[in-house]
């Protein structure tokens, strides 16, 4: 009797190396939250997500087990510095907040009761812009060098990275951190959130 001839088992389709790669490293650290399960019941990276879109990097030939150190990439450099003080992070926040009301307010929708001058007589910009620009300037004026206050700019204000100011510059990557700490340590005195160092 002839034996009947079994359906062949629908083999998955093999996952592209980079995102295999993404899904072992975010399985290692416990970062699965950017994680889904497809129809054959691997683990995929939930495509169209800002965390999918993160590059996680790993040194030591790319295990963890290892000790390889992840280094996630498209992070925010105030938050993505592990070496900030607290300080230094809150005068770096603050300081991206004054320019952001200074810059972005007016192409905020206004309510209907508010008045378009900001309650001023013959002007057309609100005070709180007026204000935000001025906190913004007398921080920058803080900020005392044309190094430091360029690195924290490009940092707090334009989103740029450590790594990208490093190419631009042609320093390396600790002389850019370094203007930026000293950078944020002077935002954080004037901001008054620590002492400032006596010599």
């Amino acid at each position: 009797m002839p034996r009947k001839a079994r359906p062949a088992k629908l083999q998955a389709p093999k996952l592209p190396k980079g995102e295999a790669e993404q899904v072992r490293i975010r399985r290692e650290v416990g970062h699965d939250f950017a994680l889904k399960d497809d129809a054959f019941g691997r683990k995929r990276l939930a495509v169209g997500t800002l965390e999918a879109s993160r590059v996680y990097e790993v040194s030591n030939d790319g295990y963890t087990s290892t000790g390889g150190i992840v280094r996630v990439r498209n992070v925010d450099p105030l938050l993505g510095i592990t070496s900030l003080s607290r300080q230094q992070r809150e005068a770096g926040l603050r300081y991206r907040e004054d320019f952001r009301c200074s810059q972005q307010a007016s192409v905020k929708p206004m309510r209907w009761s508010e008045r378009v001058d900001g309650g001023r007589h013959g002007g057309g910009i609100a005070d709180s812009v007026l204000d935000a620009g001025r906190a913004h300037a007398a921080a920058t004026r803080a900020l005392c060098h044309w190094e430091v206050a360029a690195v924290v700019q490009k940092v707090c204000c334009a989103g740029g990275s450590i790594k990208s100011l490093a190419e631009q510059t042609g320093e390396g990557r600790d002389v850019v951190t370094k203007l930026l700490k000293v950078g944020l340590d002077l935002l954080a005195v004037h901001y008054g959130m620590m002492l400032e160092r006596r010599a």
